[in-house]
């Protein structure tokens, strides 16, 4: 079974993104960081992958992270 959780490493890995465009993405409210422990932040797999796709393709286009984030939760 598929874990539930995914962190900063691995969502690096699976998109070629620095973890500093990660923070990015969380401090912006693209990605909700679900718990922390101790120095490593865990997302919920299923928000990242779906989150990720719609970021990804508003990104290409020239969207800026706010309207990203409009995108994404409506404010």
């Amino acid at each position: 079974m598929e874990n539930k959780y995914i962190t900063v490493k691995e969502i690096s890995g699976k998109y070629g993104l620095s973890y500093q465009v990660i923070n990015r993405y969380s401090d912006a409210g693209l990605l909700s960081v679900a718990f922390k422990k101790g120095n490593v932040r865990f997302y919920e797999r299923k928000d990242v992958v779906k989150r990720m796709s719609v970021i990804s393709k508003l990104t290409r286009e020239g969207y800026s992270l706010m309207l990203i984030r409009k995108q994404l939760t409506g404010f």
